[in-house]
């Protein structure tokens, strides 16, 4: 769509459908091997309907990758400079993992993307991402300074919180066939476990 108007309820509608269809598509076959045909199939739309919304499928998948790292991005950003710095970050864990859970999906469209060298969002790792990590860091290095956390390097911290987190959605199917039980019990056994690692991990001896 190229005109100023506000959609229409049709038009969102269609829109939602297109992004929602191209995730499955983009999250099980990457970029690489997502057609607009089995985008347009997912979204039960015609291949002409699509690209009246998305002009190609690298504007779709960029616009599922902006939305996506709005939605991580936003628990990084959130931490409190003024709260308790173990509490803030194990929050932070938290509610990435509780992310993994419910946007499995998404965890995997950005997996396969850098799995593929990131060659859609080079711009993005190197600009917002990096600034906001370098940033975060900063943060947590003051808390270290100030005695208030263990000394630990803070950007392989935030490395370290993203793999433990996102392994859940990533290797699901993995983490699934070696616990066995319910996806509600699997989430409460790792939300219990990664808040008293991450809790003994930080706090200061």
């Amino acid at each position: 769509m190229t005109d100023d108007k506000p959609e229409t309820r049709i038009q969102k509608k269609n829109r939602e459908a297109i992004l929602d269809g191209a995730l499955d598509v983009f999250s099980a076959q990457g970029f690489k091997g997502a057609t607009v045909d089995q985008i347009a199939e997912a979204a039960g739309l015609s291949k002409p309907n699509l690209l009246y919304y998305f002009a190609s499928k690298e504007a779709i998948h960029r616009a599922l990758i902006d939305a996506t790292l709005d939605d991580w991005l936003a628990p990084l950003t959130a931490i409190d400079r003024d709260g308790d710095p173990v509490e803030e970050i194990v929050g932070y864990v938290i509610r990435k993992l509780e992310m993994s859970r419910d946007m499995p999906r998404e965890s995997r469209l950005f997996a396969n993307e850098v799995l593929q060298g990131a060659p859609h969002i080079t711009d993005v790792i190197g600009g917002r991402l990096t600034e906001l990590v370098d940033l975060q860091a900063a943060l947590f290095q003051d808390w270290i300074d100030a005695g208030r956390l263990a000394p630990i390097e803070p950007h392989h911290l935030i490395f370290s919180i993203w793999a433990t987190t996102q392994h859940y959605a990533d290797f699901e199917v993995q983490v699934a066939g070696i616990l066995g039980g319910t996806p509600e019990s699997r989430f409460e056994e790792a939300q219990q476990f990664l808040g008293t690692f991450y809790r003994r991990a930080l706090t200061p001896g």
